[in-house]
């Protein structure tokens, strides 16, 4: 694919101000809740950098997936995490501390380890595919000036002016849902010639990552007696990906759109999961405040 105005300039600036709005929520004490709360750091750390590729490579044997798709899927599985999950724990009524300090950590995990595994994969799943390479000096400075260094400024700013940073941070989670969607919309109008087949052949891999990726995180939060915030948060935090970054990594650093379809396909499913969860919260707390009455 040739580089275009979308791969080149939009989409990194778009995720650039993405990454900055969660920077304009975050402070230090975030970051030290990794000390604060271990436990529940550990386990969601755990779960998005090393149960996330997992289940992918779960998913791509169980439903035996092409190569290009298996890709796509594991770049999905690369990218933990988001301003979208922090929006679905918000709405939720999750533990947002957990929510943001965990998207934030793996924001800077990412950096090295999302080179790692979409190499590995492009080795793994597509040898014959010898033009294809993930240039990985360019990943890691990409990432790191679309990620880290907007969180960075972000911070920077509500530290400096927090009433302006709190008024700016929700017009960057307006745009943020805004871009995402109609990112969606271009790529499925982009690969319409494929995207009927693509929805058939995807739809059931990308929603079952979606639900075993949220199981997983309820699993091991259950499993280690975390709280039903800290759950609910860390179920959402593995099983809700950064489908954004996978459209950079796929669009921007390789030049495979079709590439980025699993990406596109899965966000359709992530929607719908997600708007399932909000709504079973929203009923259990209605169900708990009429009990009280």
């Amino acid at each position: 694919m040739q580089e275009t105005i979308l791969t080149t300039i939009f989409l990194p600036s778009a995720l650039f101000i993405i990454m900055l709005g969660m920077g304009l929520s975050l402070t230090l004490a975030d970051f030290k809740r990794l000390w604060l709360y271990p436990k529940a750091i550990t386990l969601g750390l755990v779960g998005q950098i090393l149960l996330l590729p997992l289940c992918g490579l779960l998913i791509i044997q169980i439903f035996n997936l092409p190569p290009e798709l298996a890709v796509g899927i594991m770049i999905l599985a690369a990218c933990p995490g988001g301003t979208t999950s922090n929006l679905i724990s918000y709405l939720a009524k999750g533990d947002m501390a957990l929510s943001i300090s965990l998207t934030a950590i793996s924001s800077l995990l990412t950096t090295l380890t999302i080179p790692i595994i979409v190499s590995m994969s492009l080795v793994f799943f597509m040898q014959a595919e010898k033009s294809i390479e993930l240039p990985i000096f360019k990943t890691i400075s990409t990432l790191f000036m679309v990620t880290i260094l907007p969180v960075i400024i972000g911070m920077l700013i509500k530290r400096k002016v927090p009433k302006f940073a709190s008024r700016q941070e929700k017009m960057v989670t307006i745009f943020s849902i805004c871009f995402m969607t109609l990112l969606v919309i271009g790529i499925i109008f982009q690969q319409r010639s494929v995207i009927l087949d693509a929805i058939l052949e995807l739809g059931l891999s990308t929603l079952s990552l979606n639900l075993l990726t949220m199981l997983a995180g309820f699993s091991i939060a259950k499993a280690f007696a975390l709280n039903s915030k800290q759950t609910l948060t860390i179920s959402i935090e593995i099983g809700v990906q950064n489908a954004t970054l996978a459209f950079l990594v796929a669009f921007t650093l390789l030049q495979q759109s079709n590439l980025a379809i699993p990406a596109a396909i899965y966000s359709l499913a992530m929607y719908l999961t997600s708007a399932i969860i909000i709504t079973l919260s929203y009923r259990k707390k209605h169900i708990r405040y009429a009990s009280k009455e």
